[in-house]
């Protein structure tokens, strides 16, 4: 498998040159050259497999000829075994014909997991062939972080800089990063918005000389690898209900598209899905360009789902570039217009293209609270913040005839004062994670300034890669 970017003027990379190199030099997001597709019978012959097993098959014909499947089935298995339960995402029937997937049972509680404990291994397995180390950096609305942290905390090949949106994640969030007080981590809270966070990670990676000699990559969703690992949870969901004999739908509570577009992958890959229901919190700049085609720019508010609190959602351009039947120079003229201008151009056509496969709603807080309660009076079910909101999706866009599975991206431990406010009960967190309040926080405080996050990341990890080496 060879990967292009959105952009058109990148290298054309093999699979482990796209999971080091992370963002494209030009700028665009990294996609397969060429989709894989399954046939009916191949989709049937993966029913009932142990997940790890399901992943690497799934996974196989992005990672070949770098990676086998051997070697990452192995790799699978390690990283899984560490979740909590052993489906590892599991399903729950909340009402006739709605289904959640349970993504929430890895080791920070997030969906965020089932990518990243893959991600890292696949990280040392490629740099420890190379001899090479590098730095990963990411922008985090709240579980990105933590999960990669996790994932990486025992590497040592890799140093680790993690930037959040100072105050605008919930504490469980920020200490799950912050407590983990190990010489290759280091942790920045930038005073800004998530999107400023993501903007520096970007503006980083377009640096060639610091990128270069940082040996930058990526653990968020511009990273394809990603996307890749994602794509086999919506597999095992709907290989339960029938397929490829029978369709089924999903709905996602997303705010940068990474989680949504896995399963718009399994679509391209052949999996029978019907439907796909996108969940936005207020800052629904998804939402309303399903719903009125408006990719406006907005001020991103503070939300009772703080990793949704995003209005520049990365992993759009990926599917843009699809529905403009990758076309570059348009794919290219369309996002460097909605960056300059902060509104996004698409023609018409596309729209109603995205609309025949997509629907959208948003809530606000009071609504968002509301339904957390409704549901646990109703069923007794407890869901986040954000897993709600992809609930609410999927019981409004489900039609009674094909399963709606709805993804719980996060577990509600991590979000206790919203759901003790909703419902009078405060969700206890696991036993790995019970002194979590009393750990040592680390981390710095920082400007949406460049240069000052260049000096602070190039002290930290240039000390902590001679320690490795």
């Amino acid at each position: 498998m060879r990967y292009i970017s959105t952009r058109g003027k990148a290298p054309v990379l093999t699979f482990s040159d796209v999971l080091l190199t992370g963002l494209a030099v030009d700028g665009g997001l990294y996609l397969p050259e060429t989709w894989p597709e399954f046939s009916p019978s191949e989709w049937k012959s993966l029913r009932g497999l142990p997940y790890p097993e399901l992943a690497a098959r799934i996974m196989t014909p992005f990672t070949e000829p770098d990676i086998h499947f051997e070697t990452l089935h192995t790799l699978c298995k390690k990283a899984y075994s560490f979740f909590d339960h052993p489906a590892i995402v599991p399903l729950t029937q909340i009402d006739h014909a709605l289904f959640v997937q349970e993504l929430f049972h890895g080791p920070t509680l997030a969906f965020k997991d089932i990518a990243l404990q893959l991600l890292a291994l696949l990280f040392d397995d490629i740099l420890t062939q190379r001899d090479e180390y590098a730095t990963i950096i990411g922008a985090t609305s709240g579980d990105t972080g933590s999960a990669a942290i996790e994932a990486c905390r025992s590497s040592e090949r890799l140093s680790v800089v993690i930037l959040h949106p100072k105050g605008r994640t919930s504490e469980v969030q920020r200490r799950q990063m912050t407590t983990v007080i190990a010489p290759h981590i280091t942790n920045l809270a930038v005073e800004g918005t998530f999107d400023d966070c993501q903007d520096l990670v970007k503006a980083l990676f377009a640096d060639l000389p610091f990128r270069q000699e940082l040996h930058l990559s990526a653990v968020n969703s511009i990273n394809w690898t990603r996307i890749a690992a994602q794509i086999p949870y919506y597999v095992q969901a709907a290989l339960t209900f029938g397929a490829p004999d029978r369709e089924v739908s999903f709905s996602v509570p997303t705010g940068n598209f990474g989680n949504i577009l896995a399963a718009w992958a399994a679509r391209r890959m052949g999996l029978p899905i019907q439907h796909l229901c996108i969940g936005s919190n207020r800052n629904d700049i998804l939402s309303r360009f399903i719903n009125a085609n408006d990719m406006t720019i907005q001020e991103v508010v503070p939300s009772l789902s703080p990793s949704m609190d995003i209005q520049i959602s990365s992993n759009f351009e990926r599917l843009l570039f699809e529905l403009l039947h990758r076309d570059v120079t348009a794919c290219t003229e369309i996002m460097t217009h909605f960056r300059a201008s902060g509104h996004m151009n698409v023609p018409q056509a596309v729209w109603q293209e995205a609309t025949a496969l997509f629907s959208a709603l948003s809530l606000d807080d009071a609504q968002t609270e509301a339904e957390i309660r409704h549901l646990y009076q109703k069923t007794g079910y407890l869901a986040d913040p954000h897993s709600i909101i992809g609930i609410v999706a999927g019981r409004r866009f489900q039609q009674q005839s094909i399963p709606m599975i709805a993804e719980a991206t996060a577990h509600p431990a991590k979000f206790p004062d919203a759901i003790r406010a909703a419902t009078g009960v405060h969700p206890s967190l696991p036993h790995h994670l019970a002194d979590l309040f009393h750990r040592q926080e680390r981390y710095h405080t920082v400007p949406v300034c460049q240069e000052s996050i260049k000096s602070v990341i190039r002290t930290g990890v240039q000390h902590k890669n001679k320690t490795i080496k």
